[in-house]
């Protein structure tokens, strides 16, 4: 495919994976809104939120095996149609549990285009090539991630929007996107002979899904150390080891085991697992500091993360650019990992008198060091795979950095939790005050900054931005530990032939394809 074509059908990829991130990151700054007007409580808030991680982390490898199975062009367009009717749904909602509904549809979608979209574009760019573009990619997950705290914002602070259209807003972009898949993505239409392994399926769903309940509602809902710990964790174990037994044993496994054996696949799966970790759960809670410790609004607190958005862009692009001229890459993993653990560093001296200058370096070093590692630890995992495995393995690694995020997400956001309330109790006690308010205002929520009084206002500021600097300092061991990973990467030649031509030559080669199955019969483009 000439550059061209290649941005035509980029186009629609890129605007199913704005999507996507959106999804996510959009309801962050309305939900209080959200829950208050549909009457529900603290365990909703926390649903709402749930149940769309849920859905996509669980479903990202499913998606990926049927990519090499099926059709990816229509399995993209399916996955955006989900996300339309979840979009719809979660718009019309009167009542809290079909919200919580929509929202599971919505993450089943999102986990389609969270997958799709990388194996779809390994699919018709060769490895050599990749990289500029996956700076593209890179550039757009940055700006959904931190563009949707700001619209969502924006949506809910003008009233004749309104906190629906944080989910409407979505369905024009996804229409587009599926337009623009049918116009410009040309791909042949694979028909192979396979059975879809549902008991595996089902089990790697099952156990995720019970680790990640787990995870997200520990230190809130219940104990860390309690008896609903222990069923799920202990649940969630022997499902996935059920999982495993099974996948070794079928013909089509969901996750073929064997690409664990593969150093490259191996080494980006920990490393994209331990930056989900310090990535996620490091910056999810900066719009929090800026609300509560900086006493900053919605949209303001969007504003404030342009910084760090703008290094991962530029980053991402930049080095997209030198390694598709240059064909070297893991340089850019290691000076990536580096810096990104030198931002988790900076970030993690910050206070409720930072000045915001001092921040938006610090957030840009941050930024600068993503940019450069995140998408590039794809495009060496697939740059090493059979074409027949792209899907897989681009899943896989995924699915790991989701988990990752949801772990650190939830682990990071007990900690701030504990330490809010020992702050304010510490700070209440030198003060003379009651000392019990405080642990109830560190526990129950983020509290409402223009309803405090000015004393009161300064001891919640101060405690928010000593405990939002000990999560950086608690997500910074983790990037350190990727920066490991990425060092043992062996640097390989990229490829110059893209993921079809590969998987033709592989076909042609063995005259059967990677699974044993019958050679894959190719009609005309879909």
């Amino acid at each position: 495919m000439s550059n061209r074509q290649i941005l035509q059908a980029m186009s629609g990829l890129m605007a199913g994976m704005f999507v996507a991130i959106l999804a996510g990151t959009v309801v962050s700054n309305a939900l209080p809104r959200i829950i208050a007007d549909l009457g529900a409580g603290q365990s909703s808030y926390t649903w709402v939120v749930t149940a769309e991680l849920l859905a996509m982390t669980a479903t990202v490898p499913l998606w990926g095996k049927l990519s090499d199975l099926y059709n990816k062009k229509l399995l993209l367009q399916l996955s955006l149609g989900l996300f339309v009717v979840g979009s719809l749904l979660a718009g019309f909602s009167h009542d809290v549990g079909l919200l919580i509904f929509s929202r599971v549809v919505q993450g089943i979608g999102a986990g389609g285009l969270t997958a799709l979209a990388q194996v779809v574009m390994a699919a018709i760019i060769p490895p050599r090539r990749l990289g500029k573009y996956a700076g593209i990619f890179g550039a757009v997950f940055a700006v959904g991630t931190v563009a949707g705290p700001l619209i969502g914002g924006v949506l809910v602070d003008t009233s004749w929007l309104g906190w629906r259209w944080c989910f409407f807003i979505g369905v024009p972009f996804a229409l587009l996107a599926i337009t623009l898949l049918q116009r410009t993505l040309h791909l042949p239409t694979v028909r192979r002979e396979a059975k879809i392994d549902y008991l595996g399926a089902f089990l790697i769903v099952a156990g995720v899904c019970a680790l990640l309940i787990w995870v997200t509602l520990a230190g809130n809902e219940f104990d860390w150390a309690s008896w609903q710990t222990a069923a799920l964790t202990g649940g969630g174990v022997v499902l996935l080891v059920l999982a495993v037994l099974v996948e070794a044993k079928v013909a089509e496994p969901v996750i073929p085991l064997g690409i664990f054996r593969n150093r490259t696949v191996a080494l980006t799966t920990v490393a994209s697992l331990l930056v989900g970790v310090a990535m996620f759960g490091g910056t999810v809670f900066l719009s929090q500091y800026f609300q509560v410790s900086l006493g900053k609004s919605p949209t303001i607190a969007g504003l404030m993360s342009l910084p760090m958005i703008l290094g991962l862009l530029v980053s991402s692009t930049v080095a997209g650019q030198i390694i598709s001229a240059t064909g070297r890459w893991k340089v850019y993993l290691v000076v990536g990992a580096v810096t990104m653990t030198a931002g988790l560093g900076l970030l993690s001296t910050i206070g409720p008198d930072t000045h915001f200058g001092l921040l938006s370096f610090y957030m840009a070093v941050m930024g600068i060091g993503v940019g450069m590692l995140m998408q590039n630890l794809v495009l060496a995992a697939q740059n090493d795979v059979p074409a027949a495995e792209l899907g897989a393995a681009t899943s896989v690694l995924s699915f790991f950095r989701s988990m990752g995020g949801t772990i650190g997400t939830s682990v990071l956001g007990a900690i701030l939790a504990n330490r809010v309330a020992s702050e304010m109790t510490k700070s209440l006690k030198d003060a003379g005050g009651a000392v019990e308010g405080g642990g109830r205002a560190g526990h129950g929520g983020v509290p409402d900054m223009t309803a405090l009084p000015a004393p009161m206002r300064e001891i919640v500021e101060h405690a928010y931005g000593v405990a939002t600097a000990e999560l950086f300092l608690v997500a910074t061991p983790f990037a350190a530990l990727a920066l490991i990973a990425v060092l043992f990467i062996k640097e390989k030649p990229l490829k110059n032939t893209s993921g079809m031509e590969r998987l033709s030559e592989e076909s042609a080669d063995t005259g059967k394809t990677a699974a044993g199955g019958p050679l894959p019969r190719v009609d005309a483009d879909a």
